[in-house]
């Protein structure tokens, strides 16, 4: 029988939440009653008091009632709220959570909500399910279920929100969670898609599916780079082939697709392989036009649609993102593969495309060994991964420089994550290495190509 833990202020919702526990219990679940109130007393006996849930964040209950402001006793008990969460989870007691309210109830119950692990069921029905919610689910599972009425009292609408809420809680608890190695046993592999980038990835995506992947792929809209990024942290994925950074460059310049600074990091400091590529980083996100900062009013912009508008990345925020992704990528922890586009780092930098007219007409790309699109292969002799410094002479999505061979016009026969190694004995010294860069190559130390971990 499935453990449900049922969080909120039972000193003015102790008759709703009666209700609720009451309906778990007739649905077959075992409800676990917690008090999380912080003045008032409650209206029903609680399985767990509001003293125990202060003691899960070390505190003491009349401590946090005697605090000065409403919002300081409220970010005391969400903090024992996740930890009694985490407690439970450690404990295999908690199965599904739910909860109800308005904003208080939010900010105490979301955060610990939060936490429990993709599948795991975690419901709130609120009052403040509409609007931007960004705050309350950030990367998770949480399902907000507006309440239509607010939650003061049981009435015809109330009732029946609460009633098909509780049924879909049953419902989710009646599927298994999914595991790390996917519903049919696939290894999960993460990619990475932006609207700009769709036939590339697409295809991409195609090619890991044929070889036995389930692939997720996340919309780098901000929010989708935070969800990957999450589950990477928490060993979900076999692999991440993320040819969609563009949320990199949001997080440079103010845009609203931003990520945040931690984007491209969880992978790497897993090991888990990665293919990595520049896919929109030529794009920074604003909304409607005249969200557009005044600042870059004067950019190359393009209107997406009505509420999207892009604007072009000049050469100075180009080199400092290449400086980003390249100490980014040489921090990982295994095998890494870095593609640069040559026919355009977005659609909207294909010949003839709108970012591609006139100066610039490229991302200035870090001296990086391996370049490739969706239809040629780069060099793959390779040199370390580096955040500097930036190749000034060429651009990723422009002609070879003349009289330069152009490595890139082989084609790959398979595609995978390499991790190359600027001194291996199979493959030589790279181009430009220069004595007293590193110590002598050993004949014995296995090469790049051995050494890389194949996400087939």
């Amino acid at each position: 029988m499935s453990r449900v833990v049922l969080v909120g202020a039972l000193d003015t919702k102790g008759v709703e939440y009666a209700y609720v526990r009451d309906l778990l219990a007739d649905a077959g679940l075992r409800p676990l009653l917690v008090d999380a109130g912080v003045r008032g007393e409650p209206r029903i006996r609680p399985d767990v008091t509001r003293s125990e849930v202060a003691r899960a964040a070390g505190r003491d209950r009349r401590e946090i009632a005697a605090l000065a402001t409403r919002a300081e006793a409220l970010a005391a008990m969400a903090e024992g709220v996740a930890a009694l969460l985490g407690s439970l989870r450690d404990a295999g007691e908690v199965d599904a959570a739910f909860g109800m309210g308005g904003s208080g109830a939010l900010s105490v119950l979301a955060p610990g909500f939060r936490s429990l692990p993709l599948g795991v069921p975690k419901m709130i029905v609120t009052t403040m399910a509409s609007g931007d919610t960004r705050p309350h689910v950030g990367a998770s599972d949480l399902l907000l279920v507006p309440s239509i009425v607010d939650i003061a009292g049981l009435n015809t609408v109330s009732r029946f929100v609460l009633e098909r809420s509780v049924a879909m809680l049953a419902a989710q608890l009646g599927r298994p969670v999914p595991s790390a190695t996917g519903g049919d046993g696939k290894p999960m592999v993460a990619a990475s898609m932006f609207g700009v980038t769709t036939a590339g990835v697409s295809r991409a995506c195609r090619v890991l599916e044929s070889r036995g992947l389930d692939v997720l792929v996340f919309h780098a809209n901000g929010l989708g780079g935070r969800t990957l990024e999450s589950l990477a942290e928490d060993g979900w994925l076999s692999g991440v082939l993320d040819l969609t950074t563009t949320e990199l460059a949001d997080d440079l310049a103010g845009g609203v697709a931003s990520a945040g600074p931690g984007r491209l990091v969880a992978a790497g400091r897993r090991g888990t392989p990665q293919v990595v590529s520049t896919g929109a980083l030529d794009v920074v996100n604003f909304g409607a036009p005249e969200t557009v900062p005044e600042a870059y009013r004067g950019r190359r912009l393009y209107s997406h649609n009505a509420t999207a508008t892009l604007m072009r990345t000049d050469p100075r925020e180009a080199a400092v993102l290449g400086a980003r992704l390249g100490a980014k990528l040489s921090a990982a922890r295994g095998p890494v593969a870095l593609l640069l586009p040559t026919g355009g780092t977005s659609a909207l930098s294909e010949p003839g495309g709108p970012f591609r007219r006139g100066a610039p007409s490229g991302v200035p790309a870090p001296r990086v060994g391996a370049a490739a699109d969706g239809r040629r292969g780069g060099d793959r002799r390779g040199g370390r991964l580096g955040a500097a410094p930036v190749e000034r002479g060429g651009r990723v999505d422009g002609p070879s420089p003349a009289g330069r061979r152009d490595r890139s016009a082989r084609r790959p026969h398979r595609l995978r994550p390499r991790l190359p190694h600027p001194r291996s004995a199979r493959h030589g010294r790279p181009r430009g290495h220069r004595s007293g860069d590193g110590p002598a190559a050993s004949p014995s130390r296995p090469s790049a190509r051995r050494r890389s971990r194949s996400i087939r």
